[in-house]
């Protein structure tokens, strides 16, 4: 599933930004964007470039959620954890999509269609049991729901 990565594709993000103070979320954002996640390669390259340690990159990079140092499924599903969903059981979404897809938080479907991963919240409270799916959200969810959801999402493919 691991592709080589051409830095190339960042190098316009660097020259705009890397002299910018405060702008390192922002190249990583837009590095992510470009490759899914944030290439080990990327991240030496940025450090390279815009003179930040390689080791300050990392700090940021696993300090936000929303930075991925690994490849994603074609359909990131994003599962709430918060106590809204918890109370309107979340566990049971989460058992029916391991069931379903056979990975737990943090795994990708050998094909490289699907990953999952808890978060503490997705600001949907009044859809709980929610998640979602790239940025498709999906709420009041049963376990049937659910289902229907992934089987919808093969079926594309």
């Amino acid at each position: 599933m691991e592709k080589k990565i051409d830095l190339k594709e960042i190098e316009g993000i660097l020259d705009k930004l890397k002299d910018v103070k405060g702008s390192l979320i922002t190249i990583l954002q837009k590095t992510q964007d470009i490759y899914g996640y944030l290439p080990k390669e990327a991240i030496e390259y940025i450090s390279l470039k815009t003179d930040i340690k390689t080791s300050e990159i990392m700090g940021v990079a696993t300090f936000y959620t929303q930075f991925r140092l690994t490849p994603v499924g074609k359909y990131l599903i994003m599962l709430c954890q918060g106590t809204a969903c918890h109370v309107s059981s979340s566990e049971l979404i989460l058992q029916t999509i391991t069931e379903e897809l056979g990975i737990t938080d943090g795994e990708t479907t050998p094909d490289g269609l699907f990953s999952l991963k808890c978060v503490a919240c997705l600001g949907c409270c009044s859809l709980s049991p929610v998640m979602m799916i790239n940025k498709n959200t999906y709420g009041s969810l049963t376990p049937e729901k659910t289902r229907a959801v992934i089987k919808q999402l093969r079926e594309v493919e």
